[in-house]
């Protein structure tokens, strides 16, 4: 093994860098020459279609589109996953009352009560809305109701503009479906989503507005009325809404429901 190892020390020293095959190579002999390889035509294969990737908002207003009914729309809703909304309530809070009304009622984003138990207009602000249809004879039960968004912000946080543009598509579809032929919008948040120039609350009721939904041919009137929870917290503003009442009940007696 020593003398092994000598030899190959030896080998190094002398320069050997590479091993040796075990048998000989005659590199003398002739080699037939192997003709070159042809060019191979390589196609160039067509690249793979991308799948579409389609945003939140362009999901919602797929997913609103194909509902034809109201329970297929409030199914939409509940799939829909593009607003993070969903993962932070407790209940999904959809549209209640008379789909064969005239007449609907938006509402601001859910407050707790309404998040709590998944129905609008719950709590102080819905005994409220009731005692307000009572003084001009009209009940939930002659009106379609429904919130601005189905789920009620973190905290009760204003909910921010993106969140509004997200689940619009729906309340959009929601209004197609009942074809109503004047809508009521309590306040400034819902007014600002449905009207492009919501009249200021401060200055009292300004009439019926146009509101224009997509995929509708005509606008629809809209009466805008102080936010409930702003009427809770203070009083004084009950003179406006109470005059938007009157409006309101001055119009439905003008014009009675369509048999």
């Amino acid at each position: 093994m020593d003398d092994a190892f000598a030899l190959l020390r030896l080998q190094v020293e002398w320069g050997a860098d590479e091993a040796i095959d075990p048998d000989p190579i005659d590199r003398l002999r002739q080699v037939e020459a192997q003709p070159a390889p042809l060019p191979r035509l390589v196609q160039a294969l067509p690249a793979a279609a991308e799948v579409p990737k389609t945003t939140p908002s362009e999901r919602a207003m797929a997913l609103a589109a194909q509902a034809g009914t109201l329970d297929e729309l409030r199914g939409a809703l509940s799939r829909f996953d593009g607003c993070a909304l969903r993962d932070t309530a407790s209940n999904l809070v959809f549209a209640e009352g008379n789909p064969a009304s005239q007449t609907l009622i938006v509402g601001e984003p859910p407050g707790r009560d309404e998040d709590r138990g998944g129905h609008p207009f719950a709590g102080a602000e819905g005994q409220l809305l009731d005692q307000m249809l009572v003084s001009i004879g009209l009940t939930r039960g002659d009106l379609m109701l429904t919130p601005l968004l189905p789920w009620r912000p973190p905290g009760g946080r204003p909910p921010s503009p993106t969140e509004i543009a997200l689940c619009l598509p729906f309340l959009h579809r929601l209004i197609v479906l009942l074809k109503p032929r004047r809508m009521v919008v309590f306040g400034a948040i819902a007014a600002r989503a449905l009207l492009p120039a919501a009249p200021n609350r401060r200055r009292g009721p300004r009439g019926w507005s146009d509101i224009r939904i997509p995929d509708m041919r005509e606008s629809l009137p809209g009466l805008v009325l102080p936010g409930l929870p702003d009427l809770l917290k203070n009083p004084p503003l009950r003179r406006d809404a109470w005059a938007g009442l009157r409006l309101l009940r001055r119009t439905l007696d003008e014009n009675p429901p369509e048999r």
